[in-house]
């Protein structure tokens, strides 16, 4: 079975700078790939140029089994992959939850009670039906992070590509954006700090170092990250 996502010998820019060379990657389905690094190692440019957001300097995107080097190849599959974008804000621009909901599966050619339909029942899903008719800007946080994701998985894609979902995020939301995450029948490719959260969902992890994306262990950074969280409760007892 063909790869749904890969990347040979990438070679990935930032504002006209090398920040990754030589990356390989491939996601397959039902894989769920953790993406690690230090701040400003590359990682959200990387996954700028999956979908072709941003130049690259070099090497292969192939995406659904197709060679995507021009606007036009890469307009043809972003549909088939949602981007949850780092701040929330960048992605809400319709007045109310419901029509920024709605606005993928209109764009995907359903009509308009079909698409409030497919929207209402992402909402539903999360939890967060109660916001269909909200003003956007007046969300909170946390409640902004999940009408973003409830957009994505309105268009029903098969690969989301998530960059920082957790940030600001409180534990209620947290839990919801999870268990939807846990759920969703695709593949992953995610963007984290969060190390409880990627050992949650990821089955494979990539770290990035000096510029390259290499292998890590999952399992061993998920322990090492886990026992600050522990020890502030014993500290208090």
């Amino acid at each position: 079975m063909s790869a749904l996502l890969e990347l040979s010998g990438l070679t990935v820019m930032r504002g006209g700078t090398t920040v990754l060379t030589g990356v390989d990657l491939t996601l397959s389905r039902g894989e769920r790939v953790a993406l690690v690094g230090a701040n400003g190692a590359g990682k959200t440019s990387l996954l700028r140029s999956i979908v072709g957001l941003e130049p690259t300097g070099g090497g292969r995107i192939r995406l659904f089994g197709e060679d995507c080097t021009t606007e036009r190849q890469f307009r043809t599959v972003r549909p088939r992959i949602g981007f949850l974008f780092q701040d929330s804000d960048d992605q809400l621009f319709c007045p109310t939850v419901l029509e920024d909901v709605a606005f993928g599966p209109l764009n995907l050619g359903l009509g308009a009670a079909d698409a409030r339909a497919r929207a209402m029942a992402a909402l539903e899903g999360l939890g967060i039906g109660h916001l269909a008719d909200r003003i956007n800007h007046r969300l909170s946080g946390g409640e902004k992070r999940l009408v973003c994701l409830a957009g994505l998985l309105a268009m029903k894609p098969d690969v989301m590509m998530l960059d920082e979902p957790t940030n600001g995020v409180d534990e209620a939301h947290g839990r919801r954006l999870r268990q939807a995450l846990l759920a969703y029948p695709g593949a992953l490719l995610l963007v984290s700090h969060d190390s409880h959260f990627v050992a949650e969902l990821a089955t494979r992890e990539m770290v990035i170092r000096q510029g390259r994306l290499v292998p890590a262990d999952i399992h061993d950074h998920a322990h090492v990250h886990r026992h600050p969280h522990i020890h502030p409760d014993h500290d208090r007892t």
